[in-house]
């Protein structure tokens, strides 16, 4: 398999996320907001930490944690790409922003 780059990530991200936006309109009548996109994105990070407790074996749950984990991960960064195009804002870009002041920061 290929590796995904940021920018091909994104790209899938967008066309999903107009995919749910159909099915919002469609059963809604309108459009999910950005501040109802950044709950959901929320709701799923609440899930990515009561997965990771589980998985570090510090709060019970059923079997299929492994692929709950997996899966709200790789929802959460859908949501984060999600957000940022939505926003105007590119994620490879705010990405190798953040990386590079941060390791300036820290002198790496």
């Amino acid at each position: 398999m290929n590796e995904l780059t940021i920018k091909q990530a994104a790209e899938r991200s967008k066309k999903i996320r107009e995919h749910y936006r159909s099915l919002e309109m469609k059963h809604h009548g309108s459009e999910w907001s950005v501040e109802e996109d950044a709950l959901a994105f929320l709701t799923d990070a609440r899930l990515v930490g009561r997965f990771t407790m589980a998985q570090q074996g510090r709060c019970p749950v059923d079997d299929s944690n492994e692929v709950d984990l997996e899966h709200k991960i790789g929802e959460s960064i859908w949501w984060l790409m999600v957000l940022a195009d939505r926003m105007g804002i590119d994620s490879e870009e705010a990405l190798e922003n953040f990386l590079s002041t941060t390791e300036k920061r820290f002198d790496l």
